[in-house]
């Protein structure tokens, strides 16, 4: 069975304009990519656990602060590697504000042999993008994701 996470794609109205919350993983793999790199807020969905609810931890563990509201499914994504990623979208609170996101931490060895354990962000940047920039930054294998909202999002205006 493959392995699963699972995510949520926010969205702001600007004007005639959509806008996607992605975040930049944090790490010294990532910290020197960008196009291609960006994601929405996910992560592994725990043994037991409901998707949505871990969907939601991840958003709590990636941003810092708890995301409610409507949230509607979005659909499932296999990623290149094979994982499968479950996602559902929400029109964001206009208030939530990105220079207050706090992160949790993991520990690697770094340098690699080096005997130093350093603790980095899960995520050390978080920001707004138009679908057209969303569509250059984020992971190969989320992009099917913002076609998805732009459909979900014709429906509901309709």
């Amino acid at each position: 069975m493959a392995i699963r996470s699972a995510g949520l794609l926010l969205f702001r109205r600007r004007s005639d304009e959509v806008e996607v919350l992605l975040v930049h993983p944090g790490g010294p793999f990532w910290a020197k990519k960008d196009e291609g790199a960006w994601s929405i807020p996910k992560g592994l969905v725990e043994p037991g656990e409901d998707e949505f609810a871990a969907a939601k931890r991840e958003t709590l563990e990636e941003l810092g602060v708890a995301v409610d509201g409507d949230f509607n499914p979005l659909g499932e994504y296999r990623q290149p590697g094979g994982k499968v990623v479950v996602a559902w979208y929400m029109e964001a609170d206009p208030t939530l504000d990105l220079n207050d996101i706090r992160s949790s931490e993991f520990q690697m060895e770094w340098p690699p042999r080096s005997g130093r354990i350093r603790r980095f962000p899960e995520v050390d940047r978080a920001d707004w993008f138009s679908l057209k920039d969303a569509a250059r930054r984020i992971l190969k294998g989320q992009r099917p994701m913002l076609d998805d909202l732009l459909a979900h999002l014709a429906k509901a205006d309709v």
